[in-house]
């Protein structure tokens, strides 16, 4: 049955319910900073990459970035599906279905994601991809430029590309689900460590921190031990980058993510090294994050 397309009509997913934030994501937009504008994209890029492998797509190619599960859409046309991230309940009209692997959706099926047990971010790539209006060369919501789709809500069309390859013929990814508990980060030392005490920096290291509820893709609010300046000067806005640790007057860090702000005018203490940021971007309020000090060396060894 089709509803509400043509037979010729490329097919679409209805948005019934967003959850608490979904939004559409690619690989997003490299290269602007001195624009003023940021990279954004998949706060999780490896499980957005996967999800493309496994139904034949680019793997810059766009898909739903979901937030804490609750997602609900309904297909207009047949098409294949798969989730990765962090696991959710997946179901087909009230049929369970599994994460890491393809799904069929029937025309007028409904899918919906339950809460992940572990991780806060799920991805629901589509054969094809999400093709929605590009912005400067990403369709990416940058959610603190506002640039790109908004977040999605209810009635939301999506409409969905065609397949430019043959699917992989891959049951099942076998993937380690996001961490629960205690999460450990490697860090090196920020351009404005020495802006910090010799306790202060032991003590970014010394002590876990707790994710706390003020969270999002922006940065990762931080609460402590507060770490100390040695002294109290101004500093000049300068770029920030994914990763920096942030310190504002009261001492607690904040973790930039994705839609991280491209200048910023308080010291960055420590920076994580980019192949844990995948994992930083998994970790949800109430888990604490312990942070390890590595050399530059060390930052690039997978």
């Amino acid at each position: 049955m089709l509803l509400g397309r043509t037979a010729s009509e490329p097919p679409w997913l209805e948005v019934l319910s967003p959850g608490p934030l979904a939004t559409v994501q690619d690989l997003g937009r490299p290269g602007l900073g001195a624009l003023g504008v940021g990279h954004s994209g998949a706060a999780d890029a490896p499980a957005l990459r996967l999800a493309n492998r496994l139904l034949g797509n680019p793997e810059s190619a766009a898909a739903l970035e979901v937030t804490f599960g609750g997602l609900e859409v309904r297909a207009h046309g047949s098409m294949c599906v798969t989730l990765t991230g962090a696991p959710c309940t997946v179901t087909v009209d009230g049929r369970h279905a599994g994460a890491y692997g393809v799904v069929w959706l029937p025309d007028g099926a409904t899918l919906r994601l339950g809460t992940p047990d572990t991780g806060l971010r799920s991805y629901l790539g589509v054969r094809g991809g999400i093709q929605v209006e590009p912005r400067l060369g990403s369709r990416a919501a940058d959610t603190l430029a506002a640039l790109g789709p908004d977040p999605l809500v209810p009635g939301d069309r999506l409409p969905v590309g065609p397949a430019c390859g043959a699917l992989p013929g891959v049951d099942l990814a076998p993937v380690r689900p996001p961490e629960g508990g205690d999460v450990t980060l490697r860090v090196v030392d920020g351009p404005r460590a020495d802006w910090f005490t010799d306790a202060a920096r032991e003590a970014l290291v010394a002590e876990p921190y707790e994710v706390t509820s003020e969270s999002n893709r922006v940065g990762m609010r931080l609460a402590g031990t507060a770490l100390e300046r040695t002294h109290d000067r101004e500093l000049p806005s300068e770029g920030m980058v994914c990763g920096a640790l942030q310190v504002p007057p009261s001492g607690q860090p904040t973790l930039f993510l994705a839609d991280h702000p491209v200048t910023g005018g308080y010291p960055v203490i420590a920076v994580v090294v980019a192949t844990d940021l995948p994992r930083a971007a998994q970790v949800r309020p109430g888990q604490r994050v312990t942070f390890t000090r590595v050399s530059t060396r060390g930052a690039t060894d997978d």
